[in-house]
């Protein structure tokens, strides 16, 4: 008789737009390992019962996305260093001794899709990361890892974008400031952290953040060109894309904490999206 497959998922709200399920297929059938993967709508309140639900019907894993990484990172009875330092968690993870694992999984993510689709090391360079939120919490502590000279976070919010460089200043040359007080460009990256709400509002960034070789990483991931994407390629960045990547990355890193088997994210990227390897 055939053993039922292991049941992981996707949680958040709104979730109906999420390729979870669809990327964790393509990793199993690569991988050979026998997993079931579904979306679970949480209402805002109901996190903790939902994800209770799950693995006390013998669920083994979720993702985390958006708004309750901050929830998984409360649920999680132990936590990952970066999970820690985060604040934050999109990765739970059952164990044996029936205690739940939270991690992070987005910052190595979006380093590997760095890496790969935009050919980018990050020592030495400059970095403006726009946001100071759940997102931008996840990425910090890899990125500073790889030593750039300069990693500056902005936020229309500016305390909350000063309080963020305080908490990472152990980890690396980080300041914060407000969206109005930006030092002036050419950055080598910039990445897109706010919220799809207030990207469509307009950031009213100033014209000086751009130059010939400034790479421009929108965290978002849409069919189309998002407003970011627009406007960096209208300030002529060496190179544009969205967020994409990263999902394919983390969710591979995901999948290895659950499965231990680390599937191929080139060759899921180019059945997903095919024609976008660099």
């Amino acid at each position: 008789m055939t053993p039922e497959p292991d049941r992981y998922a996707v949680i958040g709200n709104p979730i109906a737009h999420s390729r979870s399920p669809e990327i964790h297929q393509l990793f199993a059938d690569q991988t050979g390992e026998s997993i079931r993967y579904e979306k679970i709508l949480a209402e805002r309140d109901g996190f903790k019962d939902a994800v209770a639900r799950f693995f006390d019907a013998g669920g083994r894993g979720l993702n985390v996305t958006l708004p309750f990484k901050g929830d998984a990172f409360e649920w999680a009875d132990q936590r990952t260093e970066l999970a820690e330092h985060a604040g934050a968690v999109n990765t739970l993870i059952a164990q044996d001794d029936g205690t739940c694992l939270g991690a992070n999984t987005d910052g190595i993510g979006l380093l590997r899709d760095l890496k790969k689709s935009l050919r980018l090391s990050i020592q030495d360079t400059r970095i403006l990361i726009l946001g100071a939120g759940g997102a931008t919490r996840g990425i910090l502590e890899p990125l500073l890892q790889e030593k750039p000279a300069l990693l500056l976070v902005a936020n229309r919010t500016t305390e909350r974008a000063e309080a963020l460089a305080k908490h990472f200043q152990a980890h690396g040359q980080i300041r914060g400031c407000g969206l109005d007080a930006i030092e002036p460009g050419p950055y080598d990256l910039i990445v897109h952290a706010t919220s799809a709400a207030l990207q469509d509002q307009g950031l009213g960034l100033p014209d000086t953040l751009i130059g010939p070789q400034t790479r421009c990483y929108d965290l978002l991931y849409r069919d189309t060109d998002t407003p970011f994407m627009h406007w960096a390629k209208a300030q002529g960045a060496s190179q544009v894309t969205d967020g994409f990547g990263m999902l394919l990355e983390q969710a591979a890193e995901s999948f290895y904490m659950w499965r231990g088997k680390r599937p191929d994210t080139a060759m899921a990227r180019n059945y997903l999206r095919p024609g976008t390897l660099p």
